[in-house]
């Protein structure tokens, strides 16, 4: 018998999906910022690209004032520096904690990923609350300090995850979690991205720009030649020194909605269907498969299947639209005992799906107000919700409690890509693969620099 579904009223929206003020505990940090006057000194590592994104989008918050600026290349400073002239800046994030620990009251980690936990750690270390971008870390390791360290400190967090804040994917979590399609039994997730390398390793070495400190950039990574166009300033996702491929990038946005919505932890067992390693760059397709133990919105055993690369997703039966209709670029589909769902990435509302057949929602009966129209507002949530959060005004939804967690799982996909085509074994509690071999990729040795 079908289950049916019950609406949730606005009052259990708000509490379910944390915009309301509710068992709200002030820690150590956010007291002191209320005390000083109810704003949030903020302090900057990284400022290009996605980090000039964090920046603005932090900074406007009417009660943030940008106190510190680091960046390795001096013309990413150049021009963060043009929008807060009074900000003092940096090219070592570790002499700015030092130098501004009694000037700051929150560290924005924007960098690319194997350093977001030697930066992270070390600001939390000195009880700062932190916002990192995703993935949370670029091993597992670094994500279980991370987490254990916020919690010993009782420190506000917030994963740079911004759709976790948009309403599209907050009423794919009610939808799920009220049993519109029954108990979920499979995931397809999918992203046609290429943040992967097959190439050769470059060979050869290429000056390097002044304008870059070098040194600064590897970070605690093995130091290697500077190549031009390989690294820095964007292509570093690709490698497995410094990014944490397609899966790392678009992975954690496409499986944030679904893992938060079926309340999943880590899996239990994964598998990556690839090309061979080639200890230098990511594979470009992958296809990776996880199992996880049952939770109450899923059957007894939940099959995750993640597909990447050019060409993804490839055809299959769980995957076709009615009326011959078009996979959306990039998202996911759940499949339940009476259905299924599309929750498309991003921007689009999820759609049911019931016998080859739409099945319209009312929508409205959640009552939660306008309709998604403005996504650019949409986009600040997030971040805004972790300024709010530090001055105690609120809590954040993707703090390192969860985002560990699901960097974890993501993290574990990209290691089965060493060993394609072969299923590995997790156990959570001693935080070790079965097999062995793979536990080396578990961490990584830190470069002194």
């Amino acid at each position: 018998m079908s289950k049916k579904f019950t609406f949730i009223d606005r009052r259990d929206f708000i509490k379910k999906t944390g915009l309301g003020l509710f068992g709200l505990a002030l820690t150590p940090a956010a007291l002191a910022n209320v005390k000083a006057g109810g704003r949030l000194r903020t302090a900057h590592i990284g400022v290009g690209n996605m980090g000039m994104e964090d920046l603005k989008a932090i900074s406007s918050h009417e009660l943030v004032d940008v106190t510190a600026l680091c960046d390795v290349d001096v013309n990413n400073i150049a021009a963060a520096s043009k929008l807060f002239p009074n900000a003092r800046t940096y090219g070592d994030y570790r002499t700015m904690l030092k130098d501004m620990e009694n000037e700051i009251d929150a560290v924005i980690v924007s960098t690319p990923d194997h350093t977001h936990a030697p930066a992270s750690l070390m600001a939390m270390k000195m009880d700062k609350p932190v916002y990192c971008q995703k993935p949370l870390t670029h091993y597992v390791t670094e994500a279980r300090k991370m987490k254990a360290l916020a919690k010993k400190k009782n420190l506000v967090t917030q994963m740079g995850i911004q759709v976790h804040s948009f309403y599209d994917y907050k009423l794919a979590t009610l939808l799920i979690q009220s049993g519109i399609i029954g108990k979920v039994h499979t995931v397809r997730a999918w992203s046609p991205k290429n943040w992967g390398y097959d190439g050769p390793e470059p060979l050869g070495s290429d000056p390097i720009p002044e304008t870059l400190d070098w040194n600064l950039w590897l970070g605690t990574s093995a130091e290697r030649p500077y190549k031009e166009n390989v690294y820095h300033p964007g292509n570093w996702r690709q490698l497995v020194d410094y990014g944490c491929g397609t899966l790392g990038d678009m992975g954690v946005h496409i499986f944030d909605t679904p893992y938060n919505a079926l309340e999943l932890d880590v899996p239990r067992t994964i598998v990556n269907e690839c090309r061979e390693p080639n200890g230098f760059g990511y594979p470009v397709n992958n296809i990776v498969t996880y199992e996880f133990p049952q939770t109450p919105y899923t059957t007894e055993t939940l099959k995750w299947v993640w597909y990447d690369g050019p060409g993804a997703p490839p055809a299959h039966e769980d995957l076709i639209l009615p009326n011959g209709d078009e996979l959306p670029d990039q998202g996911a589909m759940f499949l339940g005992e009476n259905g299924r769902l599309l929750l498309p990435h991003f921007q689009q509302l999820p759609r049911k799906i019931v016998d080859g057949k739409y099945v319209e929602m009312d929508i409205e009966s959640f009552n939660l107000g306008k309709p998604v129209k403005d996504y650019a507002s949409e986009s600040k949530k997030h971040y805004h919700q972790f300024v709010d959060a530090c001055l105690g005004k609120t809590e954040t939804t993707a703090p390192f409690d969860y985002s560990a967690r699901l960097t974890e799982t993501i993290l574990l996909g990209v290691i089965a890509g060493r060993f394609p085509n072969e299923t590995l074994h997790w156990d959570s509690r001693k935080a070790k693969f079965a097999e062995k071999k793979a536990n080396k990729f578990l961490n990584g040795k830190y470069r002194k620099f």
